[in-house]
């Protein structure tokens, strides 16, 4: 009888990190470089970046919040959960917010905090596929699922500290 080692998580390597976020930077749009940092940063679910609103991350005077209480509705088990938010995060996130004040998007704290180019929630299918997207502008050999997204930042938190603990917690 044999004993089925399930393979290692697939995770982004800190060069395909970097290409990844230059290019968004430098060819896409801030929703985008918002949406991936986002995704990088902390390590979010897929749902839960979609299914977050303005006032999740915002706070009455604009700025973005260092911690965002996710709503329970939202997260794996409906257990709700908090996010912490990076510098680089929350700089992307300001970003994010000053365009869409500037383009005319909604930004009361019940509105959702990415929109399509319909002016509605970002789908999950829609997050996919814009991720896909600019994995091939940024010359990926390989494909990653976006849950890769997740793995790769918590691999990050367990390569910068050693610790398993508290990368548990993060996750």
């Amino acid at each position: 009888m044999y004993i089925r080692i399930p393979d290692p998580p697939k995770t982004l390597s800190a060069d395909e990190q970097s290409r990844l976020l230059d290019v968004v930077a430098r060819q896409g749009s801030r929703r985008d470089l918002a949406l991936l940092t986002l995704a990088l940063g902390t390590g979010l679910r897929l749902r839960e970046i979609v299914g977050l609103n303005v006032g999740d991350v915002a706070t009455k005077s604009g700025e973005v919040a260092w911690k965002v209480v996710l709503p329970k509705g939202i997260t794996k088990g409906r257990r709700g959960g908090v996010a912490f938010l990076p510098e680089n995060v929350r700089a992307a996130l300001q970003g994010h917010l000053a365009s869409k004040k500037a383009i005319g998007e909604p930004t009361g704290p019940k509105a959702p905090l990415f929109l399509s180019s319909q002016f509605r929630q970002l789908s999950l299918r829609r997050l996919q596929f814009i991720f896909a997207r600019w994995q091939e502008v940024a010359g990926f050999e390989r494909p990653y699922n976006f849950h890769a997204l997740r793995h790769t930042a918590i691999t990050n938190v367990y390569r910068a500290t050693k610790d398993l603990f508290l990368t548990q917690r993060f996750a």
